[in-house]
């Protein structure tokens, strides 16, 4: 197993706090005792770590949730001398995982989680954020995971959920999203302005629309560039007008969307070209 450790960073919201991704791959690594100012929240995708955590010892598997406390010290190494490790991790602001519970920062009796969803969930975001570190996008999912993982496996309590009127929040965070669509606000800003927390505002957003806002807004922009594709632009041109990061996070959004990349729609549409085995007349 070759040996990697590959650290990136995700902004949660416009001028949010910045949390740190570690995508590691271990053959004979074993780490000095150490601690973390935030929760370490990792999952095992490959092998097995034995780490030295509160007096006992913790041994990771594939799927396997870890989750260690802040300020707690901790060594990790491979389980045998034959099998290496590897993981994604996480750390988060212990404010983080508050904001859908009561009863101040989460306690996790065990620190080692069985949860195959929500281990699931973890890593496409962690490998989606690690590969474009949208703030929007990490906005809308890094708090709404981190608050499962405390209400599931924690000692806290949830707060409640109710927030009334979840069409008309939706529509106003729908509207501020589509007017400043290249330089959207914060999820916190935007809870703020509705006297609501982020967590709220994420829950009332996902039951009127079905959607993450990011999921929204990654949407409406497609929307916008294939009416821009229309006129001929470039997808490298379009890109930048409609707040995509560059043409490889349009590209990515809009076969999603639509089901062929944007270079692929602009020949179809402009050219008469032939798309998924059939040929596309002119617009």
């Amino acid at each position: 197993m070759a040996e990697e450790a590959l650290w990136t960073k995700a902004r949660l919201g416009r001028c949010g706090p910045a949390l740190h991704l570690l995508t590691a791959c271990f053959d004979k690594h074993v780490y000095a005792p150490h601690a973390h100012d935030e929760f370490t929240i990792g999952v095992c995708v490959d092998g097995s770590e034995v780490i030295d955590y509160r007096g006992g010892h913790i041994r990771t598997g594939p799927g396997s949730i870890v989750v260690l406390a802040p300020g707690e010290i901790h060594t990790g190494g491979p389980g045998s001398p034959t099998d290496g490790y590897a993981y994604r991790a996480l750390y988060a602001e212990p404010t983080l995982l508050t904001e859908g519970t009561v009863g101040g920062i989460p306690h996790f009796r065990e620190p080692l989680l069985d949860d195959p969803e929500l281990a699931s969930a973890l890593l496409l975001t962690h490998s989606e954020l690690s590969a474009c570190p949208d703030p929007l996008e990490a906005e809308s999912r890094l708090p709404w995971l981190l608050t499962a993982l405390a209400r599931r496996h924690s000692t806290s309590r949830p707060t409640c959920d109710q927030a009334p009127g979840a069409d008309a929040i939706a529509r106003a965070v729908r509207d501020r999203l589509a007017d400043e669509l290249l330089d959207p606000p914060s999820l916190f800003s935007l809870a703020a302005d509705l006297d609501l927390s982020r967590y709220q505002l994420l829950r009332a957003f996902r039951t009127a629309t079905g959607l993450p806002p990011y999921a929204w807004l990654a949407q409406h922009r497609v929307s916008r560039a294939r009416r821009l594709l229309d006129t001929g632009l470039r997808p490298a041109e379009v890109a930048p007008l409609v707040g995509f990061a560059d043409q490889a996070h349009l590209t990515r959004w809009f076969r999603r969307v639509l089901g062929v990349t944007p270079a692929v729609y602009r020949s179809s549409v402009l050219g008469g070209g032939v798309e998924g085995g059939r040929r596309v007349p002119r617009a």
